[in-house]
């Protein structure tokens, strides 16, 4: 990602900033006007011949009606001593009644059917308007409907799923007073964040903390869907800020909306909506937040619709049109994003018993074990047409991140059941350590970008997401390399730190690099902002919980303070553009995963292990816990490796 348009937008985020949908050309195959006029022709002419060809039919009332529709049926014959006239052993009763009202009964007809031609006509004309990829997702929406109204009258209902054991939602209450303290000033943070946002910005996507007023991106289309709320919701519940938390309950109950012509990514409406509703429904028990996934998810799935069942990066909630960023490598769809679905996903079919989303996840998981991998390696681009790898360009930062992590949290979330994700994880980890994890001339363990066959040895704020990764992965790794992989993961957060610690503001960079004498610092100017991203304190929580160095919580208090210094203003925080600058200006721009995910890890960070347990939660890559499915209670025997 070379220019600032391309850069990743939030926490294993892909792209762009602040683009807008101008910047993204349709490149759907649309019908040329002369094949609209021929249609269109053919159409009419068929119209008018029907019609026509009604009045040109012989009068009916010359001949037997049998127009079962009418009170003056045929009947059959029972009693001729009322002077009725038998016709073949049916009676006739009053026929010249019958005449007047079978002349009105047919301009009845007539009218009703040449209204219903015309509003034919007029639909037809409509269709001819849209483009063939429009018309093709209506009527794969159309079939899709059928097709699940009969598996619903096909199908017995489904017996209730026991929810899994749910612990450690409301504790974690340090004894020490220092670190209480600290934890206080954390959860005062998230206070000011949400106090500001529901004053200027409730309902918006977003805040603009300076502007004092509302902001969204191209990844929430163009409708208010109140992103900071759904994201924000765990983290106030744990935090114990339940007034907030019945808020946000309230507005998603009333006004969260998905019918809407608006054209959203399917990766970020995942993590972040179906994550956070998820998790606010495991932690509260509400079932508004279930329902509200579960409508949602149902608006995602036409996005599916492709040659290979690759999804689409975008999908129009309203009319299920799909397609894909217009600067991804010749039309492909992303690994980090078709390849960030799972966790979310396995919990949907879980919840309603519905397969659907299951096979979805693990129809593309089969896919890619057929493909070939260069050097072991997965390429960030996947044709969703033909199935085709696109520019090989591999990365643990933006665009391949969260594909690795979904691997590895898809084997923890099954109570280490689905050992075929552990396999793929410890494959693509293996093949990452020997081509792009280096150590640099001052000692500092970073992970490069594979591309065009070299190494480039740059690292990005959103790869430092990896060292809690290892660390996650550590137990259970092959060759009994858990202690090499805690290691590793150790490395990994000294050079993120390292990143914040070169830096005027004791913040970290968009993306470092280590060339020549340069190490762990920005060179670009458009990499040396901050948006607020979680992915380094992300790490010291892992790094923490697995290992109980102090050194953690103290770099995650430097963050802390670095953050409500120089990022806090009056109407919230803010990202800065330039973490070298002592008089840095701002992005004006409060991140919704700045409540779900940064301000999260550092409170757990500062909290006792017991809240939110790794034993029993997995987080998804927004930082919304999800508890593990034991063996016990899951329905989902598809998969060889559940059984």
């Amino acid at each position: 990602m070379t220019a600032p348009a391309l850069l990743p937008l939030s926490g294993r985020r892909l792209p762009p900033l602040n683009l807008g949908a101008s910047a993204f050309p349709h490149h759907r195959a649309t019908l040329r006007l002369s094949e609209k006029f021929i249609l269109l022709l053919i159409l009419s002419a068929f119209i008018t011949l029907c019609f026509g060809a009604f009045f040109f039919l012989p009068d009916s009332s010359k001949h037997k009606r049998f127009d079962l529709g009418l009170e003056d049926v045929l009947i059959p014959h029972v009693d001729t001593s009322k002077g009725d006239r038998n016709l073949g052993g049916f009676l006739i009763h009053g026929q010249g009644h019958d005449q007047h009202r079978h002349r009105e009964e047919e301009e009845r007809l007539r009218n009703k059917i040449r209204a219903d031609h015309e509003k034919a006509l007029e639909e037809a004309k409509e269709k001819l308007k849209k483009s063939r990829d429009e018309i093709q997702a209506e009527i794969q929406t159309e079939k899709n409907k059928v097709v699940q109204e009969l598996k619903k009258k096909d199908s017995k209902p489904l017996p209730p799923v026991p929810l899994p054991n749910l612990i450690g939602i409301n504790s974690g209450e340090p004894a020490d007073p220092d670190i209480r303290e600290k934890r206080n000033k954390i959860k005062e943070m998230m206070k000011h964040a949400w106090d500001n946002y529901r004053q200027y910005g409730w309902g918006h996507n977003e805040l603009k903390p300076i502007a004092r007023k509302g902001h969204s991106t191209n990844i929430f289309g163009n409708s208010q869907m109140g992103a900071t709320i759904v994201d924000a919701l765990d983290t106030l519940y744990i935090m114990g800020l339940h007034d907030e938390f019945r808020e946000g309950q309230e507005w998603i109950d009333k006004n969260l909306d998905f019918s809407v012509n608006s054209e959203v990514s399917v990766f970020e409406v995942n993590i972040r909506f179906i994550g956070g509703l998820l998790a606010a429904y495991y932690l509260s028990g509400q079932e508004v937040f279930k329902i509200k996934a579960v409508q949602l998810a149902g608006k995602l799935l036409p996005a599916f619709n492709t040659p290979t069942g690759i999804p689409w990066a975008m999908v129009n909630l309203k009319s299920g049109v799909g397609r894909n960023w217009g600067w991804a490598s010749a039309g492909s769809s992303i690994l980090a994003e078709f390849g960030t679905l799972h966790m979310e996903f396995v919990h949907l079919s879980y919840l309603t018993g519905d397969p659907v989303y299951y096979n979805k996840v693990m129809h593309i998981r089969k896919l890619l074990q057929k493909m070939d991998r260069p050097n072991g390696l997965y390429p960030n681009y996947l044709n969703p047409r033909t199935g085709r790898w696109g520019q090989h360009h591999t990365s643990v930062g933006g665009l391949g991140d969260s594909f690795y992590e979904y691997l590895l949290k898809a084997w923890l979330m099954s109570d280490k059941m689905d050992t075929e994700a552990r396999k793929m994880y410890d494959d693509a980890i293996e093949a990452i350590e020997k081509h792009l994890i280096r150590k640099s001339n001052g000692g500092l363990t970073f992970i490069g970008e594979w591309k065009n066959g070299h190494l480039e040895r740059k690292m990005g704020h959103l790869t430092c997401f990896a060292g809690g990764m290892f660390a996650l992965g550590a137990d259970g790794s092959r060759d009994d390399k858990a202690g090499h992989y805690l290691q590793l993961g150790a490395e990994i957060a000294h050079t993120c730190h390292e990143s914040y610690d070169r830096t005027t503001l004791k913040l970290g960079p968009e993306a470092f690099k280590f060339d020549g004498g340069v190490e762990a610092v920005a060179v670009r100017q458009n990499e040396k902002y901050y948006i607020l991203r979680p992915e380094v304190i992300e790490t010291y929580w892992y790094m923490w919980r697995f290992t109980h160095d102090p050194k953690y919580r103290q770099w995650g208090w430097e963050a802390t303070q670095a953050i409500d210094k120089y990022c806090r203003v009056s109407g919230g925080f803010s990202g800065v553009k330039d973490v070298y600058s002592s008089s840095p200006t701002y992005d004006d721009v409060q991140q919704s995963f700045f409540l779900a995910e940064t301000l999260k890890y550092l409170y757990l960070l500062f909290s006792n292990d017991d809240l939110l347990p790794l034993d029993n939660w997995v987080f998804n890559t927004e930082a919304h816990p999800l508890p593990v499915l034991h063996l016990a209670n899951t329905t989902l025997s598809g998969n060889p490796a559940y059984r």
